[in-house]
C-alpha cells in the first residue's frame, strides 16, 4: 500500500516504523498473548509502557524534578477547564495573551471560573504575528499567565518565551511540544494533546510544577483535579492505555532519531523548503504569518483567488495529497508539518506547488 502525503492538521500522521511496531504487537504484547487494548490498566505490564513513556519524555524534554508528568484525557479542550479550577484563586486573576482561535476558547473557558485579563493580543493584526513581550501587562495579582505556544489555525509560532519570573507561566502546547528545546523549568504548567507530535488522540499530557498541584483542593471534582493523578501516578480510573502505549513508541522514535536535537533540524528543512516555495513565486503565493513569527509546524498560505485556491487544492487532492485545507474559520491552504512528516514529502508538496503555479 503506498502512504498517504499526509499533511492533517490533527489527528496527524504518525511514523511509519511506529504503526509496523504496532502491527507487529497487535494481538500479543511482550509475550502476554493479549492485546494493549485487552490488558487491565492495573497490571504490570501496563504499569510498565506508562513509566517507560514518562520516562522517555522527561529524559528527552529534559524535565526537572521539581516537575511531574500526567497523562490525562479530554485533550486540551478540558485543561481549558482545569488550569483555572486548579490555579485561579478568588484573590487572583488570570491573564491570557490571545494569539489565536484557541486561546480564545481557553479564556472563554477560564472567565465561567474567575477573573481574568486580556495580557496581549493580537487579533488586531488577524493573528498575523505573536504579541511584543513589551506589551505584556502582568501584575502582583496575576494566578498566571496563559499563552499558546503554536497556532495551528494562523500558522504562528513564539520564536521565545516570556520570563514571568515568580508568576506562573502556563502553555498549551498541543502542536509544537517535542519539535525543539525547551528550558520547562521556566514554566509553571505545560498542556498537549497527543494528536500532533506526541502521539494518537486520546492522551493528553501535563507537565506540572509540583508545588502547584494543591493537596487542599479537595472540594474540586476528582477528575478536574491534578491532585488526583499525581498521588495515583495518571491510574486513578482507566487511562487511554492504547493511546499511551502509541505515544511511547513515538518517544522512542524520537529518540532513535536524534532526540529533540535532531527532530528539530529536520523540522526547520521542512519550513524552510516551504516557505521559500512561498515567498518565491512572485505573489502566487502569500504567507498569513509575518516572517519572524511563522510556525515550524503548520505553513498557512493563500492564492490569488478563492477560485484558484479551490482549484489548487482539487489538482492537490488528485495527486494523493491530503488535509491540505485551510481551517474552516479563514479558509485558504495549511501544510501541517509535524515531526512524522518525512522531509521527502515536503519535497513533493513544494515541487506541487511550483508545477502548479507553472500551469496557472
Amino acid at each position: 500500500m503506498e502512504r498517504a502525503l499526509n499533511f492533517n492538521a490533527g489527528p496527524a500522521a504518525l511514523p511509519l516504523e511506529v504503526l509496523e511496531k504496532a502491527k507487529d504487537e497487535w494481538l500479543n504484547y511482550s509475550g502476554t498473548g493479549m492485546s494493549i487494548l485487552e490488558m487491565s490498566h492495573r497490571s504490570p505490564e501496563f504499569e510498565s509502557v506508562l513509566n517507560h513513556a514518562k520516562k522517555l519524555l522527561t529524559e528527552l524534554l529534559d524535565i526537572p524534578e521539581t516537575h511531574e508528568v500526567l497523562f490525562l484525557q479530554g485533550g486540551a479542550s478540558l485543561q481549558f477547564s482545569m488550569v483555572p479550577y486548579n490555579l485561579l484563586t478568588e484573590e487572583k486573576r488570570a491573564y491570557y495573551v490571545l494569539t489565536g482561535v484557541w486561546s480564545e476558547k481557553a479564556l472563554a473557558e477560564a472567565r465561567k471560573l474567575g477573573e481574568t485579563i486580556t495580557a496581549a493580543t493580537a487579533k488586531p493584526k488577524n493573528y498575523t504575528t505573536i504579541p511584543s513581550l513589551d506589551d505584556l501587562q502582568l501584575r502582583a495579582d496575576a494566578a498566571y499567565l496563559h499563552i499558546t505556544s503554536n497556532n495551528t489555525i494562523y500558522g504562528t509560532q513564539w520564536p521565545s518565551f516570556p520570563d514571568t519570573g515568580s508568576i506562573p507561566l502556563v502553555a498549551d502546547m498541543s502542536s509544537d511540544i517535542l519539535s525543539r528545546p525547551l528550558d520547562i523549568s521556566k514554566f509553571g504548567l505545560i498542556y498537549a494533546g497527543a494528536q500532533k507530535n506526541l502521539g494518537p488522540s486520546g492522551v493528553t499530557v501535563v507537565i506540572i510544577k509540583k508545588d502547584l498541584i494543591r493537596e487542599d483542593a479537595s472540594h474540586l471534582p476528582a477528575m478536574l483535579n491534578y491532585h488526583t493523578y499525581y498521588k495515583n501516578n495518571s491510574l486513578f480510573n482507566t487511562p487511554p492505555s492504547f493511546a499511551i502505549y502509541l505515544l511511547s513508541l513515538v518517544l522512542e522514535w524520537t529518540k532513535k532519531n536524534g532526540g529533540i536535537a535532531g527532530i528539530e533540524d529536520i523540522n526547520r528543512q521542512k519550513a524552510a523548503l516551504l516557505y521559500k516555495t512561498i515567498d518565491e513565486s512572485d505573489g502566487f503565493y502569500k504567507g498569513h504569518a509575518e516572517k519572524p513569527f511563522r510556525s515550524q509546524m503548520n505553513v498557512t498560505f493563500t492564492l490569488q483567488s478563492e477560485e484558484l485556491t479551490r482549484k489548487f487544492l482539487a489538482f492537490a487532492k488528485e495527486e494523493g495529497f491530503k488535509g491540505l485545507n485551510g481551517h474552516r474559520s479563514i479558509g485558504g491552504c495549511r501544510a501541517s508539518i509535524y515531526n512524522a512528516i518525512p522531509l521527502a514529502h515536503c519535497e513533493k508538496l513544494a515541487d506541487f506547488m511550483l508545477r502548479f503555479k507553472k500551469m496557472n
